[in-house]
């Protein structure tokens, strides 16, 4: 069981709720407070917490939550000054570590108040977290995601499959025998609205996204070996002039050009006065003809950041077609996508229907409090983006299942828990893992999961 298996959450909005229902499913005993009656109502009917009606201002709510016996106290609710606070009664009831979830990036500056000042031991900014998730994959721009475990030394390469791709119709084991000069394993796959933590048989089909992991040194090899085009992105457009949109254009101005679309033209004029480097339209983003009218066709890129879920799929479509560069010329590579879409059920919708990412603000807060929550017992977390899946790294404990034993002799224990184990490091050389490879205590290992068998995964190591 965790340290913090007590922990206390404040507001029961997005944010809060995934932390909840993520927390409860791990083994952690969640009490909240919330004020709004008919969230609460809802959390009653698929979270297993003691639910409070009540303020994060009135101390009587944090008595009758018993704060005093919590280790853990979480506060993200929709005010950052209540958040803030929050932080200071927790430290006053004994609260041993506090995590609290802002908007604004200005507030706590270092000059007037610090986090040490507020008794904080984690601030995470949602809006921040995701705009510097668009700037790291808009640099990846060779594949949709590539992803940096086991302290750089292994990487998780995702990538959609097409027709002309030499993975199409393969099953793992029939790769690994074609390709014995690279070190690699397909770790998960999307498919629909599945997620896929591959057997050796699995048939790998056109449209799926495939994740893929290999040590570092074998990236680039193996991109070239899937015809994945190495690229960078010089143009791209970004919908929507709103907290995500204005930031991601702040962090590549400079080195991509830029088109920044905004409806309102209070903010667009607002947006143009700012950021020096990035030209400013004023017009409706949903309309193929602004698109057009923009250079949309000449773009490589475009990011869809509008409050709207539904704005922000459609144009994403629209201009993936519009992107199309197949429609002129056979060699054309089509541009990428990413959209921030606010609602989860639309992420898996997002993917199946084409777009390339979905990005989500309030599962990149949730993601980072629960690597900061899990820093004892799990060396890294990092969540795929497109899938209901986790890469982890462990450490096998002396004594524990996954220990002393070739991983074949656990392959039913994998296959009911859905757990695949991608790399190992052993004698300070990192492999990739296969069927005969045997865990030794102390070795640090990079493992795969479904995000509800997370638990089983610590308790194999432990």
């Amino acid at each position: 069981m965790a340290k913090d298996e007590n922990t206390l959450i404040l507001g029961i909005g997005g944010v809060g709720m995934h932390l909840a229902q993520r927390l409860v499913h791990e083994g952690y005993r969640v009490t909240v407070i919330e004020s709004d009656s008919e969230l609460l109502e809802e959390a009653a009917e698929t979270l297993d917490a003691r639910l409070i009606c009540g303020n994060a201002m009135q101390l009587s709510s944090w008595r009758e939550a018993h704060a005093q016996d919590m280790e853990l106290m979480i506060a993200a609710t929709n005010s950052d000054s209540t958040n803030m606070l929050s932080s200071l009664i927790a430290d006053r009831f004994g609260i041993e570590r506090k995590i609290i979830r802002a908007r604004s990036i200005e507030l706590v500056d270092g000059s007037i108040l610090s986090p040490e000042d507020l008794k904080i031991d984690l601030m995470v900014h949602p809006e921040e977290l995701v705009s510097q998730e668009i700037f790291r994959l808009v640099q990846r721009a060779s594949c949709n995601d590539l992803t940096a475990v086991g302290e750089g030394n292994m990487r998780v390469l995702a990538m959609r499959i097409n027709e002309d791709s030499p993975l199409i119709f393969k099953t793992p084991k029939e790769l690994s025998a074609m390709h014995t000069e690279y070190h690699f394993r397909v770790v998960a796959i999307a498919r629909g609205i599945s997620t896929i933590i591959p057997q050796a048989d699995e048939v790998i089909r056109a449209f799926d996204q495939v994740f893929i992991m290999a040590r570092t040194e074998d990236i680039l090899p193996l991109m070239d070996m899937m015809k994945i085009e190495h690229k960078t992105i010089e143009s791209l457009m970004i919908l929507g002039g709103g907290l995500v949109g204005r930031r991601v254009a702040q962090l590549l101005e400079k080195e991509v050009e830029i088109k920044l679309i905004e409806k309102d033209q209070e903010r667009a004029e607002e947006l143009a006065s700012d950021l020096k480097n990035t030209e400013v339209i004023h017009g409706d983003g949903t309309d193929a003809n602004v698109l057009v009218m923009s250079g949309l066709d000449s773009a490589e890129s475009f990011i869809a950041t509008t409050g709207d879920n539904e704005t922000n799929i459609v144009s994403c479509l629209l201009a993936k077609h519009l992107m199309n560069r197949k429609n002129r010329d056979q060699q054309g590579v089509d541009g990428k996508t990413i959209a921030l879409v606010n609602k989860e059920d639309y992420l898996v919708l997002a993917s199946t229907i084409g777009l390339d990412i979905a990005l989500n603000a309030k599962i990149s807060a949730a993601n980072e409090i629960l690597k900061f929550v899990r820093r004892n017992e799990l060396l890294s977390v990092a969540h795929l983006h497109g899938v209901d899946a986790e890469v982890v790294e462990l450490i096998a404990a002396p004594g524990s299942d996954i220990a002393r034993k070739p991983l074949k002799k656990l392959a039913s224990y994998f296959r009911q828990h859905n757990i695949l184990i991608g790399g190992v490091e052993q004698d300070g050389v990192w492999t990739v893992a296969v069927g005969s490879t045997e865990i030794k205590p102390h070795n640090r290992v990079v493992a795969v999961c479904s995000s509800q068998h997370l638990n089983k995964v610590r308790q194999l190591f432990s």
